[in-house]
């Protein structure tokens, strides 16, 4: 098992940049792949980007492009997402997520979730 958790939401403007972190313990991180996920009030948890466990492959949804990029430290044990230019449409409760397998996008299939972390971005 790993145990995630995660830091770095807080209420910021449209345009300016967060930094969020996932630290995990417990089994080896690097054997991870690693996503980030959001949920916005009322809305379905959707897919933000992911990483492999290699750090050779990373996905990203399509709305984030550009403006948002996942790494991990695996000495560290951690995972992070450094968002650039926020919209007010990214608002929601972040939440980082592993899975022993291949890529996905798809919540259902990861096995391990941190609390979550809320970022807010006003106009």
């Amino acid at each position: 098992q790993v145990q995630l958790v995660e830091s770095g939401g807080g209420l910021v403007k449209a345009g300016d940049s967060l930094r969020l972190s996932c630290a995990a313990s417990g089994r080896s991180f690097s054997l991870y792949y690693m996503a980030w996920f959001r949920q916005a009030p009322g809305k379905e948890r959707e897919f933000v980007a992911g990483i492999t466990q290699n750090t050779k492959n990373t996905y990203y949804w399509d709305s984030v492009k550009g403006r948002f990029t996942i790494s991990r430290d695996n000495a560290k044990n951690t995972l992070y997402l450094q968002m650039d230019s926020l919209k007010p449409e990214d608002t929601a409760n972040y939440f980082c997520a592993a899975r022993t397998t291949l890529p996905s996008t798809w919540p259902n299939e990861y096995s391990y979730w941190g609390q979550g972390t809320q970022v807010t971005v006003s106009s």
